[in-house]
């Protein structure tokens, strides 16, 4: 695989990801339990929606035909999203939403200060900037897991069940094809494989003081690269997300 073409793959799937959940994250938009929540909540959607401009955006130029990241995002089909299928899921309770945002803030946190010392300038450039975002994130929604998981019997309940449901998407975290070999073998981006260790040392210490029982089996998972086993949800998701520039294309405001 060329590495023009590599690198394209891999932003689309970066950018897919920030996309997906920044849009899973703003649907708690005046929803929330409470005000300062539903602020912060919105802010993390804020941030990972100005990534996905980032990652769209490389991606587009490395395609070389015009599209933008507003293309991308909104005049793609479903089957044509690169996303992890973690981020596209509903988000149920509250509680539910902060283990999901955990677990992916946390293998965020890994991965972009190793791709801030990438070769590729563009690549370096836009994981120099999300690298800050993303270790508030973890901060945050990290002490929030603590603090419902050793909180009252009732939202430790709601933690247990909510690392259940979540962890079998965990492991396509790690999934690799060519495009991420190509990569890698260049230097581009770290293998995946090499950040499997830490990760797990970094989400055990937390669920470990949130007092939730940490799953041992090795992160099976129910993923598939490049979008090839989405959920149902997806489809419902950019309907919403894609349906004013679908009944209006080209509109401008």
């Amino acid at each position: 695989m060329e590495l023009n073409e590599a690198l394209e793959r891999f932003a689309l799937r970066m950018g897919d990801n920030t996309l997906i959940l920044g849009h899973r994250v703003s649907e708690w938009c005046g929803h929330s339990p409470v005000l300062e929540e539903d602020i912060a909540l919105a802010n993390t959607a804020l941030d990972l929606i100005g990534q996905t401009q980032l990652w769209l955006g490389l991606a587009g130029e490395l395609q070389g035909n015009g599209k933008s990241a507003d293309d991308l995002a909104f005049l793609r089909d479903a089957w044509d999203f690169r996303n992890l299928l973690l981020t596209e899921l509903p988000n149920g309770d509250f509680g539910r939403t902060m283990m999901r945002q955990f677990l992916f803030d946390a293998w965020q946190s890994i991965l972009l200060p190793r791709l801030a010392q990438s070769p590729d300038a563009r690549v370096a450039e836009i994981a120099a900037k999300a690298a800050k975002e993303a270790a508030y994130h973890v901060e945050r929604s990290a002490d929030t897991v603590v603090g419902l998981g050793d909180g009252t019997e009732e939202s430790h309940g709601y933690m247990q069940q909510a690392l259940a449901y979540l962890w079998p998407y965990v492991g396509e975290i790690f999934d690799t094809d060519e495009a991420d070999d190509c990569l890698a073998q260049a230097g581009v981006v770290p293998h995946f494989s090499t950040l499997k260790d830490e990760y797990y040392a970094l989400i055990t210490r937390v669920l470990t003081d949130a007092t939730l029982d940490v799953p041992q089996d090795d992160f099976a998972h129910r993923g598939g690269r490049d979008g090839m086993r989405h959920t149902e949800h997806l489809g419902h998701l950019l309907t919403q997300m894609q349906w004013l520039q679908r009944a209006y294309p080209g509109a401008n405001w």
